[in-house]
């Protein structure tokens, strides 16, 4: 089955482009040009991805991408003027998955869009294993969830990845670089990513998201995964 993929954005120049190059790779597309179409067709279209616009009329992308995420996981592309850093990481903090700076190459964005969809569907297919915990903190790769004891965490699809990966690399210095590489499928991108997804997954899964003691910072490295417990893992 095709991907569907919805584009936000009010200036249909630009939703007509991207349409015809996501249509082009195989997707399935729904355009919305304001925020609240985009929120409505994310509750009646199912959609298995949103690229989002931050600059809309009406309901703006940031507030979107917040509604968004009170009540589903699906993977959000955010598109922001290249000089919007501020707005790029607010987004990430709300629980976008990537970003992509103005102007951009259409192509960028398909390979962007189709980097995600493979991460989270191999995810979701259970990528040839079972789970990876950490005494109570497990990720069930199978069933795509993650508990931290009898509760289900609320992850990103990006946040997920991330924490599978972190689970099934403990006690190794990953860098920031490498982390890109490997959960977000970039060879290129700003590491500054990296470091708001780790902030967002200390305050779901530590005690003390200001001491943590699962996800530690190597300083001049980057991050290392310390497990609480021995011999658990799945």
């Amino acid at each position: 089955m095709p991907s569907r993929v919805v584009v936000v954005d009010d200036d249909p120049t630009i939703t007509d482009v991207v349409s015809r190059y996501l249509t082009r790779a195989g997707h399935e597309v729904l355009v919305a040009a304001d925020g609240a179409t985009a929120l409505h067709l994310a509750r009646t279209e199912a959609p298995d991805l949103v690229v989002l616009d931050l600059m809309l009329p009406g309901i703006g992308g940031l507030e979107v991408c917040r509604r968004l995420r009170a009540t589903s996981t699906v993977p959000v592309i955010m598109v922001t003027a290249r000089a919007d850093e501020a707005d790029r990481i607010t987004g990430l903090e709300l629980g976008a998955d990537d970003y992509v700076a103005k102007p951009f190459s259409p192509r960028e964005l398909v390979l962007r869009v189709e980097a995600v969809l493979r991460r989270s569907g191999a995810l979701l297919r259970g990528a040839g294993a079972g789970a990876v915990s950490d005494g109570d903190l497990v990720v069930d790769l199978a069933a795509h969830e993650a508990r931290l004891g009898d509760d289900l965490l609320a992850l990103t699809a990006r946040e997920f990845d991330l924490l599978a990966f972190l689970l099934a690399h403990p006690r190794t210095a990953l860098t920031r670089r490498r982390l890109l590489d490997e959960v977000w499928d970039w060879e290129f991108g700003d590491e500054s990513t990296v470091t708001v997804h780790v902030r967002r997954l200390r305050e779901k899964i530590e005690p003390d998201a200001t001491s943590p003691r699962r996800i530690v910072t190597v300083w001049g490295v980057g991050y290392r995964f310390d497990p609480l417990y021995t011999g658990d893992r799945a």
